[in-house]
């Protein structure tokens, strides 16, 4: 796994109350509690054939999987690359991370991802981002 991606996502998962890192059967993932909120890792496209369609030339393939509400899979999802649903989970997205991710969106989804997952007082005291104007 690259180091600059596992560099970009600790922070954004720290900030988030009572959030820890912790190794995955593959890859590394957060929890809160018991429950994953988001989960990184390089896919063997030899053993999971889908994840080739992903796969760029000189790029180790990293995929990061999120909850999202119900409600914002599908919108979400729809257009394509970079993000898929998780063919897991009614509420599971993934993201293709690399150079063409939009840092910004990633944190609000890690955040949005942990307010899906966290108990509801610990969910409280995470701060909603400013509405779009």
């Amino acid at each position: 796994m690259p180091p600059e991606i596992l560099n970009r996502l600790r922070p954004i998962c720290r900030q988030l109350p009572e959030s820890y890192e912790e190794p995955a059967w593959i890859g590394v993932r957060w929890r809160i509690r018991t429950r994953t909120f988001a989960h990184v890792y390089s896919p063997d496209t030899d053993r999971i054939p889908f994840y080739a369609r992903y796969v760029t030339a000189g790029q180790e393939l990293v995929v990061m999987t999120f909850r999202v509400t119900v409600d914002d899979l599908l919108g979400l999802t729809a257009d394509g690359f970079p993000f898929f649903r998780a063919d897991w989970g009614h509420n599971v997205a993934a993201a293709v991370l690399g150079d063409h991710t939009d840092w910004t969106e990633l944190s609000e989804l890690i955040t949005d991802s942990y307010r899906e997952m966290a108990p509801k007082f610990l969910a409280a005291r995470v701060d909603l981002p400013p509405p779009a104007s």
